[in-house]
């Protein structure tokens, strides 16, 4: 089956009219890809649907966090801890339905937490089994790029060319030259890598 060409960049109107309808200032290296490169290619594709703008396989429910800054995952560690110590647990509880009362409205409050580790960023790139690429959009952090892990190790982690040193995260051009899993903590488990799009595509630094 041939392979289906890439979607075209898209114009400076539509990169325009999507910023404003987001609330965003699209990060400049990601801006100049899809201006230049492709709406979506190997990432998830920017596109105009029904409801206005948005990325392919992202989470609709989630369209009015991308304008929320990201926030560095160090920034809510203590907030992560604090919040699985009240985690309720069966034994404190008189009966089975006040349990699952008190639990049901925990979990509530710590899907609302998880949902926010991510705010101010998108997906980028899928990868399976739970994990994907997110790029930051918003926040002192816009034009980074992460890795979340969260599936299986309950981790987002920079994707980064120093993990030795100060682990700075790779900027989106970076990403591009190297595509994700070169760029992952050298605990993690290693796989084949390859550069997102054809390096000779790249008109963005």
């Amino acid at each position: 089956m041939r392979q289906q060409p890439p979607p075209p960049p898209l114009t400076e109107a539509e990169t325009a009219e999507a910023e404003q309808e987001l609330g965003v200032s699209l990060p400049p290296e990601y801006r100049d890809y899809l201006r230049e490169v492709s709406a979506g290619g190997a990432l998830a594709r920017l596109e105009r649907t029904d409801r206005g703008w948005w990325w392919a396989g992202n989470d609709e429910a989630r369209r009015a966090l991308p304008a929320v800054p990201f926030p560095h995952p160090d920034s809510y560690d203590e907030a992560d801890d604090e919040l699985a110590a009240r985690e309720p647990q069966a034994e404190a509880f008189e009966d089975e339905a006040a349990y699952a009362d008190a639990w049901r409205a925990w979990d509530d409050e710590a899907g609302e937490f998880e949902d926010l580790k991510t705010a101010g960023a998108v997906v980028v790139q899928e990868h399976g089994c739970g994990f994907s690429t997110l790029l930051a959009v918003t926040g002192p952090l816009a034009g980074t790029v992460w890795w979340d892990g969260r599936a299986t190790c309950d981790r987002i982690v920079p994707l980064s060319l120093d993990h030795l040193g100060a682990a700075r995260p790779v900027r989106f051009a970076e990403w591009l030259r190297h595509g994700s899993w070169a760029l992952l903590p050298p605990d993690w488990p290693r796989h084949p890598s390859t550069p997102v799009v054809p390096r000779q595509r790249l008109n963005c630094g």
